[in-house]
C-alpha cells in the first residue's frame, strides 16, 4: 500500500494527471446536477442515446483527421438532442422508439465508418478507448482543459440561473405550463445542456458508461434525502468524490479510468442504500 501512495505522489506531480483531476471533478459535478432531473423525469437513458451519437460523431471526426474534435462532436450531439426531443413528440414515433433508433443507428454507423476509413494500426484499442474511456482522460491538452472549464462553468451557471424553472418542469410539467412557464422551451434547453455534458463526459468514462456517471450519484442521494435541493447537493458532492477516488485508484493500480469510476459509484450506491434503510428504520 505504501508503494501505491508513493506512486500517486509521483504521478500527481505531472501536468497530465492534474489535468485529468480538474476535468474529472468538473464533469462529475455537471453530470450530477442534471442527473436528478433526468431520473425524476424518467429520461435516464437519454444519456445512452446521445453518447452513442457522440461516438458516431467522433468516428467521423477521426476519419476527417480533425485536430480538435470536440466542437464537431458537440455540434452533432446538440443537433441530435433537438431532433430526439422533436421526434419523441411525434405520435407516430414514440420517445423510446426514437431514442433506440438514434442510439443504435449512430453506434453502428460510427463503428462501420471507423472500420472502413480508419488508418490506425490499433483500431480495437481506439474503439475501446472511445467506448470505455480507458486512457483519453490522461491525454488531455491544455486546450481541452480550458474548453472543459468554459463549458462546465456555462452548464453550472445555467443550472443555477434556471433552477426554479428546472424544478417546475421536473415535478409537474402541466402545472408549469398553467403558470406560464414555457415547458417545451425549457425541455429543449435541458436537452442541449445534457448534450454538452455528454460530450464532456466521454473523455472521462467513455460513451458506454456515461449514463452511470449521470444516474448513480442521483439514485444514491435519493436513498438518504427527499427534497430536490438536498438530493441535488448530495448527488453533486458524491459524484465529485467518486470521480476523484476512481481516478486515484485507476492511477495507483493501473485499472481503466472509466470502469473504475463506475465501480466506485456502484459501491457508493450500495453503501447509501444500506444507510438509507438504517436511518429510515431508526426514524420510525
Amino acid at each position: 500500500m505504501a508503494d501505491v501512495f508513493s506512486k500517486l505522489g509521483l504521478y500527481l506531480q505531472y501536468p497530465f494527471v492534474q489535468y485529468a483531476l480538474i476535468v474529472g471533478i468538473l464533469i462529475a459535478l455537471c453530470s450530477s446536477l442534471l442527473g436528478v432531473t433526468l431520473v425524476l423525469k424518467r429520461f435516464s437513458f437519454i444519456g445512452d442515446g446521445l453518447s452513442h451519437v457522440a461516438f458516431g460523431a467522433m468516428a467521423i471526426a477521426a476519419v476527417l483527421h480533425f485536430t480538435n474534435d470536440i466542437p464537431f462532436v458537440l455540434l452533432i450531439t446538440v443537433v441530435s438532442a433537438v431532433l430526439l426531443l422533436r421526434t419523441g413528440q411525434n405520435t407516430k414515433i414514440k420517445g423510446d422508439a426514437s431514442l433506440a433508433m438514434i442510439s443504435v443507428g449512430a453506434l453502428g454507423i460510427g463503428y462501420l465508418i471507423m472500420n472502413i476509413f480508419s488508418t490506425s494500426s490499433n483500431l480495437s484499442g481506439d474503439v475501446c478507448s472511445t467506448l470505455f474511456g480507458s486512457t483519453s482522460i490522461l491525454t488531455l491538452t491544455p486546450v481541452d482543459v480550458w474548453l472543459c472549464i468554459i463549458l462546465s462553468v456555462l452548464v453550472i451557471s445555467v443550472f443555477i440561473f434556471f433552477y426554479n424553472k428546472i424544478f417546475c418542469i421536473t415535478f409537474d410539467e402541466s402545472f408549469a405550463l398553467a403558470t406560464g412557464v414555457r415547458a417545451k422551451l425549457y425541455n429543449l434547453f435541458l436537452a442541449v445542456v445534457i448534450a454538452v455534458i455528454i460530450v464532456l463526459a466521454m473523455n472521462l468514462v467513455g460513451s458506454l458508461l456515461i449514463s452511470a456517471l449521470i444516474i448513480f450519484p442521483a439514485l444514491s442521494a435519493m436513498r438518504l434525502f427527499n427534497s430536490f435541493k438536498s438530493v441535488t447537493i448530495c448527488s453533486a458532492v458524491l459524484s465529485v468524490v467518486c470521480a476523484v477516488l476512481g481516478l486515484l485508484i485507476s492511477i495507483g493500480f493501473g485499472t481503466p479510468v472509466g470502469s473504475t469510476i463506475v465501480a466506485v459509484d456502484i459501491v457508493s450506491f450500495f453503501i447509501f442504500t444500506i444507510l438509507g434503510k438504517f436511518i429510515g428504520g431508526s426514524r420510525q
